[in-house]
C-alpha cells in the first residue's frame, strides 16, 4: 500500500462558507456544534436520539451519480463524519430578494406550524423533498415525513403545503441547484487522499483514506469504535454517555459503499446505507422494499447502513433475519486476510459475534431468490411506522414438484439473544406437505427454538404468539388456500 499522507484538520462546508476544524472530539455532534460554537439555533433539539427530526439538516456528498443532498438527523450525527461534505442548515434557506424561501412560503401560507418547535425540521425534510421531485405524491411526502414528528399542528396541514411548494418558486433556481457545480468542485477540491487524524492517544478521531488504509488502522488500533451510520453508536453517546474513543469513521469510504450483482448474488458494502440499497434489494427481492421502508425515518436510512445493522449484533435489528432466510453470506477483513462465513454463523451470543481483533464486516452477499422459490418478511411493531421491534419473521421457502417442503429457512429477531433460525421447525417441515396441519403440527417446535423475554417492547407470550401466527401469515400468503392475512395495528402485549 502506497503511503498515505496524514491531514490533522477537518475540512467540510458549512451553509456557503469553508469550516476547517483541527480540534474535534470523537463524540462531538453536529447539533451541539451547530446550536453551541455557531449559534446556529435554528436546528433544534428534541430527543437526542434520532426519531423527532426536530433536528434535521441537509448534508451532500459527492457519489458516483454526482452531489447528493439528504436529509440527516444532528443529534446522532458526529462533527467527525462530516469530512469532505456540505451541511446545510435551516438558516441558508431563501427566497428570492430576501423573502420567504418556497418551502417556509408554503408552510405559513397553509398553517403548517403552531408551536414552531418541529417546523425547522419538517422544512428541512420538505426541501430535501422538493430538490429531488418538484411534484411529489402523497406517498413520497409520508415517506420523507416518517422521521418528523408534530404534536401540535397535525399533518393535514403540513401535506397541503408540501403540495404547493412550486408554486412558490421552481427547485431549478433553487440556491443549491443553481450553486451545485460550484460546490462540487468545492468538496473535490477537499478530497485530497489523506487520512484525517485529530487529538492523540485515546482522545483521537481517525477518517482514514481509503478501506486499506482503515483496515491498517484497526489492526494498530483494534479496541477502537467503527462509525459508519451512526444510528446506534449516536445513542451510545446521547443516551448511555458511552466513551467512543477513539473512533474511526468509515461512512464516506467508497470501497465500503459499493453494491453490484453478480450471477444471482447481490454483494452490499458494509457502507452502504439502506437508502442507497433500497432501488436495487426492492427491484430484486421486492419483499425487502416495504421492510426497508419501515426501518427508521428517511434520516435514519439515509444515515444507517446494512454493514452496520449486522455488525452490531443488535436481536432486533431488522436486517439480519431476512438476511439470514435468503442464505446470506458474510465478508470479514482483518489487515489483508478476508474470509467469508454464512450470516447465521456470525451470532454467537448476546452482544458476541464471530469477529476476531482488528476485524471489521467488509461486505454482506445476498442470493437472489429464484422465481419458484415464496419468500416473504413481517416486522411486528406497536405502532406500524415505529422502529422499535418487538418480533421479525422472515420465511424462505421451495415446493417440490409434489408439493412437499424441499427447502426452508425460517429466521426470527426479538426472540432470542440473537438473530436466529428456528432450525426444529424447519426439520418438522421438511419433507411435508405444505398445508396448515403441518404447518400446525411443525409449530410445536418453537418451544425448542426460543425462549422470548419480556420487555419494553412486548412480552414473553406476545412474541411466541405472534412469531407463530407470523408462520400462519406466511402459509396463507403462499398456499393459495385463503386470502393473505391483514394484521392489524394493534398493541403489543
Amino acid at each position: 500500500m502506497a503511503k498515505i499522507s496524514i491531514r490533522n484538520e477537518m475540512r467540510f462546508i458549512l451553509n456557503g462558507r469553508d469550516v476547517v476544524l483541527s480540534s474535534v472530539a470523537p463524540d462531538a455532534t453536529l447539533l451541539d456544534w451547530l446550536r453551541l460554537d455557531r449559534s446556529l439555533r435554528g436546528t433544534k433539539e428534541g430527543c437526542a436520539e434520532g426519531d423527532c427530526g426536530a433536528c434535521t439538516v441537509l448534508v451532500g456528498k459527492l457519489s458516483a451519480g454526482g452531489l447528493v443532498y439528504e436529509s440527516v438527523n444532528a443529534c446522532i450525527r458526529f462533527l467527525g463524519s462530516l469530512d469532505g461534505t456540505h451541511v446545510v442548515t435551516v438558516e441558508h434557506l431563501r427566497g428570492a430578494s430576501g423573502q420567504l424561501h418556497p418551502v417556509q412560503q408554503a408552510m405559513v401560507d397553509f398553517h403548517g406550524s403552531q408551536c414552531g418547535f418541529c417546523t425547522p425540521g419538517f422544512v428541512m425534510s420538505l426541501y430535501g423533498l422538493w430538490m429531488q421531485s418538484s411534484d411529489p405524491s402523497n406517498a413520497a411526502i409520508e415517506k420523507a415525513l416518517q422521521g418528523n414528528l408534530c404534536r401540535c399542528t397535525g399533518y393535514e396541514a403540513i401535506m397541503r403545503a408540501a403540495h404547493t411548494i412550486s408554486s412558490y418558486g421552481k427547485a431549478a433556481k433553487d440556491p443549491l441547484a443553481a450553486e451545485r457545480k460550484a460546490i462540487t468542485a468545492r468538496l473535490e477540491a477537499m478530497h485530497d487522499g489523506a487520512r484525517v487524524e485529530i487529538g492523540t492517544g485515546k482522545t483521537r478521531l481517525v477518517v482514514p483514506a481509503n478501506v486499506d488504509d482503515f483496515a491498517a488502522v484497526l489492526d494498530k488500533e483494534p479496541g477502537a469504535t467503527i462509525v459508519a451510520g451512526s444510528t446506534d453508536v449516536g445513542l451510545w453517546v446521547t443516551k448511555h454517555m458511552r466513551d467512543i474513543s477513539p473512533a474511526i469513521f468509515i461512512g464516506n469510504l467508497d470501497g465500503l459503499c459499493t453494491i453490484s450483482e453478480d450471477k444471482g448474488v447481490i454483494s452490499i458494502g458494509a457502507g452502504v446505507t439502506y437508502t442507497e440499497a433500497f432501488s436495487t434489494l426492492a427491484e430484486r427481492i421486492p419483499a425487502l422494499g416495504p421492510l426497508f421502508d419501515r426501518i427508521g425515518g428517511e434520516q435514519v436510512r439515509n444515515m444507517g447502513t446494512i454493514g452496520g445493522n449486522i455488525a452490531n449484533g443488535s436481536p432486533i435489528g431488522d436486517t439480519p433475519p431476512p438476511l439470514i432466510a435468503l442464505g446470506a453470506r458474510l465478508t470479514l477483513r482483518k489487515g489483508k486476510k478476508r474470509r467469508t462465513i454464512p450470516l447465521e454463523t456470525f451470532f454467537i451470543a448476546y452482544g458476541k459475534q464471530d469477529r476476531l481483533s482488528g476485524e471489521f464486516v467488509e461486505a454482506v452477499h445476498v442470493p437472489v431468490p429464484a422465481k419458484d422459490t415464496k419468500f416473504a418478511v413481517h416486522k411486528i411493531t406497536k405502532r406500524r411506522d415505529e422502529d422499535i421491534t418487538a418480533a421479525l419473521g422472515a420465511f424462505f421457502l421451495t415446493l417440490a414438484k409434489d408439493g412437499t417442503v424441499e427447502e426452508v429457512r425460517i429466521a426470527y429477531g426479538g426472540m432470542a439473544a440473537t438473530p436466529k433460525r428456528a432450525s426444529s421447525v424447519e426439520k418438522a417441515l421438511l419433507g411435508k406437505p405444505w398445508t396448515e396441519q403441518t404447518v400446525e403440527t411443525a409449530m410445536a417446535e418453537y418451544a425448542r427454538d426460543f425462549t422470548p423475554l419480556t420487555d419494553m417492547r412486548a412480552s414473553a407470550e406476545y412474541r411466541a404468539l405472534a412469531a407463530r401466527n407470523l408462520l400462519l401469515r406466511f402459509l396463507a400468503e403462499t398456499s393459495g388456500t385463503r386470502e393473505p392475512i391483514q394484521v392489524s395495528r394493534h398493541e403489543a402485549a
